[in-house]
This record gives structure tokens, sequence and C-alpha cells, in this order.
């Protein structure tokens, strides 16, 4: 049987709370050119209560990619732009919250 929260009447499930704090990030993709002309990919806008570490090993492992995370921003060796958004829906992000 799934408690309920009393301060906010849900389910006590932690993947409910995780689903609502995905709809209220705003991210923002972008790509940088680093040391050498070598491009990054930066995915930025999450809050810093949000799990940025599992979101950055997800990203890495679906993109075949290195990567890390500074300060709250995701960085991806590569160019990675225009994949990363349809990843991120996939992962449950709403389109409208992620812009390019």
């Amino acid at each position: 049987m799934i408690g309920v929260d009393p301060r906010f009447g849900l389910p006590t499930d932690a993947g409910v709370f995780e689903e609502i704090a995905k709809t209220d990030q705003k991210i923002v993709v972008s790509t940088v050119s680093r040391r050498y002309g070598k491009i990054i990919t930066l995915v930025s806008g999450f809050d810093k209560s949000f799990d940025i570490k599992g979101t950055a090993k997800k990203l890495k492992e679906e993109l075949a990619c290195g990567g890390t995370v500074k300060d709250g921003i995701i960085e991806l060796q590569g160019n990675h732009k225009l994949r990363v958004k349809d990843i991120l829906i996939k992962l449950g992000f709403p389109a409208e919250s992620i812009s390019d």
C-alpha cells in the first residue's frame, strides 16, 4: 500500500516527486568551442535539488560520449545539440521546458 504525504496529499512514492521536479526545470542546450577547436554540448538550467548526475549518466550512455557535471551544468564531449532534446524528452522532461 502506498502512503500519502500529509504535506502535499500526494503518494509518497519517490518517483512521483521526481516527475514533478522534471516539469519545473527550464533546460537550455547549447554548444561551446573549447581549447583546440573541440566542441562541447552544455545542458544547463537544472535546480540544485534535482539529480543532475543521474541525468548526465543517462545522457552519456545514450550518446556514447564522455562528460561531466560542473556547477550544475552537464558538459558532454562533442556536438550533440540535435540529439539531447529528444533524449531528455524520452527521459520524461516536457518538450516545452527545453530550449535550444
